[in-house]
């Protein structure tokens, strides 16, 4: 029994998506997203930032954590992209918002958003539909 397989683990390469057909590039075609995968710990850091102490009603004292799923899944898709860089400055004024999931809501509709947190979620090894997300961010 050797460790090697766990010491040197296949490394997982940044996946290219078209996230809309409206970013066209000088080549006329659209424009390619990366994203890649984060690890465990990452994920655990972008949880804490989007969970919330909330106190039960009528249980003074008492308190239950609550995860703002619509915000961890804009950070973790926006922690994901590699390119567009989300963090630019010059990008994010151009769009006239601050912060890298804000600015991924403004470049994307509705649909292309949704598919596009879809395709990062499934890069990062989440088989579950959103049903599943949600009831697993509300335990």
């Amino acid at each position: 029994m050797s460790l090697n397989a766990f010491l040197n683990p296949v490394k997982m390469e940044n996946s290219k998506f078209v996230a809309s057909n409206r970013f066209v590039g000088e080549d006329g075609k659209p424009e390619k997203w990366e994203i890649k995968t984060i690890t465990a710990e990452e994920d655990e850091a972008i949880r804490k930032v989007c969970t919330k102490k909330v106190q039960i009603n009528g249980r003074k004292g008492q308190f239950t954590q609550e995860t703002d799923l619509n915000k961890y899944l804009g950070t973790l898709a926006a922690a994901c992209t590699v390119y567009p860089n989300l963090n630019s400055s010059e990008l994010q004024n151009g769009y006239g918002v601050m912060g890298a999931d804000n600015l991924l809501k403004k470049m994307l509709n509705a649909g292309e958003y949704t598919e596009y947190l879809s395709k990062v979620q499934e890069l990062n090894g989440y088989n579950s539909s959103m049903d599943e997300l949600v009831d697993e961010a509300k335990n």
